[in-house]
This record gives C-alpha cells, sequence and structure tokens, in this order.
C-alpha cells in the first residue's frame, strides 16, 4: 500500500460486503488490526461502518461487534433492515447502505485527502468519480480472487488504487480460535482489548443476518 503519511484519510467499510469478500477467502477481519493497520499509514481521520440491523430479534447476533467498534475508534451507521417477499413468495431482507456511504463520501471529501472504501458494489463508481473530481484519492479494497470477484470492474478502473484484499491478510486477519486458545493455555501475554473483541467483537456472528438486494 502507497500512502503519504501527511495525508488525511478516511476508511468508509461496507460491513456485509467486505464480510462477504474476506468469507469467500477463508478468514476473518481483526477490526482492531485493519485500524491500527491504516492507522499507522497516514493521519486517520475517520474509520466508519455501515450495517443494517433487524430490529425485531429478540438478539441480533451483530450487535457484540457494533457495540464493540462503536468502542473502539470506529463511527456506526446504522439503519433497520426492510422485511420483504419476492415475487416467489419468499421473505427477503434488505439493508442496502449505498445512499449512507454515498452521502458521507461526498460530506467529508472536503476534509480528506484520500478515501479508502472497503466494498466492491460497482454502485459506487459515480461517487467515487464525484470525490476525485474534488481532488480526492480513492482507494477500493476488495477481491479479484473469489469465483466470481466481488469487485465491478467499472468500480476498479474508476478507482485510483485497488488493494487485493487476500494481500491484507497477514496484518488485518483474525487470529484462529484454537491459537487464541493455545496462548490462554500456556498463559502467553494478551491484551485486555483484543481478548475484549474476542468475546464481544466475533465478526463470525455476522453470518448472513443481511441479505444484500441488488
Amino acid at each position: 500500500m502507497q500512502f503519504n503519511p501527511q495525508e488525511r484519510i478516511g476508511l468508509f467499510i461496507d460491513g456485509s460486503n467486505l464480510y462477504a469478500a474476506a468469507r469467500s477467502l477463508g478468514f476473518d477481519i481483526d477490526y482492531k488490526r485493519l485500524r491500527e493497520e491504516f492507522a499507522g499509514k497516514a493521519r486517520l481521520i475517520r474509520a466508519l461502518y455501515y450495517t443494517a440491523l433487524i430490529e425485531d430479534q429478540e438478539y441480533s447476533p451483530i450487535r457484540p461487534l457494533v457495540d464493540w467498534l462503536d468502542y473502539n475508534g470506529y463511527t456506526l451507521i446504522t439503519k433497520p433492515t426492510k422485511e420483504f417477499t419476492d415475487s416467489m413468495g419468499r421473505r427477503k431482507v434488505k439493508g442496502d447502505m449505498d445512499i449512507e456511504i454515498a452521502v458521507d463520501m461526498m460530506e467529508l471529501a472536503d476534509v480528506l485527502d484520500h478515501i479508502v472504501l472497503f466494498s466492491g458494489d460497482g454502485d459506487f463508481r459515480r461517487v467515487t468519480e464525484a470525490v476525485q473530481r474534488k481532488g480526492v484519492l480513492v482507494t477500493v479494497v476488495s477481491t479479484i480472487r473469489s469465483q466470481p470477484p466481488m469487485i465491478a470492474d467499472e468500480l476498479r478502473r474508476q478507482a485510483d488504487n485497488f488493494i487485493e484484499l487476500q494481500e491484507l491478510e497477514p496484518v488485518i486477519a483474525r487470529e484462529p480460535k484454537w491459537r487464541n486458545e493455545r496462548a490462554r493455555n500456556l498463559r502467553e501475554p494478551m491484551e485486555d482489548e483484543y481478548e475484549e473483541y474476542d468475546d464481544e467483537g466475533d465478526e463470525e456472528d455476522m453470518a448472513d443476518e443481511v441479505v444484500h438486494s441488488a
């Protein structure tokens, strides 16, 4: 990754899209490591995480992760999901955050030099072009190594830079649980904050709660 240490950067994370991309590559994301990785590259102004929540559930499996992120340097943008029935009579849940991400990218473009967008959704091509006209660089993080690729070709072409998510795995991947258990058994020191994330911010709990509809 090439970043100017003096440039102001903002992370815009499409939660369900990034989760699906990482899952397709066979790893889970450690959001503590992710934030630290980019904060060490430049002046991190904002790290924004977007997700829809199912409000009528007694317990939402994504809630522990959302709460952890909210207390650990991320700005959370959420909204209720919408339920509908498709043409086949099947119940579907829609949780599209594209408008929220696009609006925030435009609003923050004046105070940022570089936007890092964690999504492969082609709908972001137009807003990427718009913030580029304001002089802001846009780097897109997604993957072409999944089947099918998670990154839309039009978004990849529009972005100033493309980072293959799989190449970030060594620095942002979540430590496998068996290694955490071994570390505890050997009484290896672990940071309290990381242990809290291990208990409260397990990204695996996010699986399949929200379905994005095209």
